[in-house]
Parts: structure tokens; C-alpha cells; sequence
């Protein structure tokens, strides 16, 4: 049991090693090993304030890619409207163009019509003048065949002369 035991003179040198090793690193090891704590302990609250600071930023990001997205939308929106509008307008326009077109060739052609007509008329005002010479040339020729006839024609003609 002496082996378990030790000497008086052992435990008063290891108490002594105890002592002068604490105070070693009372005086030079425990301030390093505090102050990297503690600077560790700063640079974990740094990081959980850089983290904390980090969600607001995303937070405040999220909210404001949110409301570009919905002022995009509302542009978007209005852009569709201006367009649809615009596509109405220019179609309208395009009605109203293409009805004064087609009123502007239905006027040339009742004025082509008209001329048409004009021109026909007069064609066939000729042509029936033209005729009634004709009868009217071989009826005279056919009364005035005889001289008694022709004598009696000039003394009428002479007759309605004194007259007037």
C-alpha cells in the first residue's frame, strides 16, 4: 500500500509546482486566454449582430423587390391598357379611312355613271335624230316625186312666208 501513498516531501514539492505554475499563468496565461475569449465571445456577437443585420437587409430587400414587382405589375398593367387603347384608336381610324375611301370611289363612280349616261343619252339622241332625217329625207323624196306635188309644197311655203 506504500506504492499508493506518497511522501510528505513529493506532495509539498508538486504543491509548491502548483503554486508557482498557477501564478505563471495567473500573471501571463489566464489575461491571453480571458482576452481571447473574450475577443471570441465579441466576434460571435459581432456575428450574430452581422447575421441579425443581415436578415434585415434581406427582410427589407424582399420587401422592396416585392414592391418593384408590384409597381412593375401596375405598369405592365397600364402599358396593356395604353396598348389596347391605342389598338382601338388606330382600328377606328383605319374604319374611318377606309369609309371615306370607299365613299370617295363611290362618288367617282356615280360621277362615271352619270357621264356614262350622259354620253349614251346623248348617242342615242344623235342616232334617233339621224334616223328620223332619213325617214324624213325619203318620205319628202317620196311626196315630191310627182311635180304637181313639188308645186304645191313651194306655193305653201310661200303662203306661210307672206303671212308673217
Amino acid at each position: 500500500m506504500e506504492l499508493f501513498t506518497p511522501d510528505f516531501g513529493l506532495v509539498f514539492w508538486m504543491f509548491l509546482a502548483f503554486i508557482i505554475l498557477f501564478a505563471i499563468l495567473a500573471k501571463w496565461g489566464w489575461p491571453v486566454i480571458l482576452k481571447n475569449i473574450d475577443e471570441r465571445a465579441d466576434k460571435i456577437d459581432k456575428g450574430v449582430e452581422y447575421a441579425q443585420e443581415a436578415r434585415a437587409q434581406l427582410d427589407s430587400a424582399r420587401a422592396d423587390a416585392q414592391k418593384y414587382i408590384e409597381e412593375a405589375q401596375i405598369k405592365q398593367a397600364e402599358m396593356l391598357r395604353d396598348a389596347a387603347k391605342m389598338k382601338s384608336q388606330i382600328i377606328e381610324e383605319a374604319k374611318n379611312e377606309a369609309a371615306k375611301e370607299a365613299q370617295k370611289v363611290m362618288d367617282a363612280a356615280k360621277v362615271s355613271i352619270e357621264q356614262s349616261r350622259k354620253e349614251a343619252e346623248l348617242q342615242f339622241r344623235n342616232e334617233v335624230s339621224k334616223f328620223s332625217l332619213e325617214i324624213a329625207e325619203k318620205m319628202v323624196r317620196n311626196q315630191l316625186s310627182n311635180d304637181k306635188a313639188q308645186t304645191e309644197l313651194v306655193n305653201k311655203m310661200l303662203d306661210e312666208i307672206e303671212k308673217n
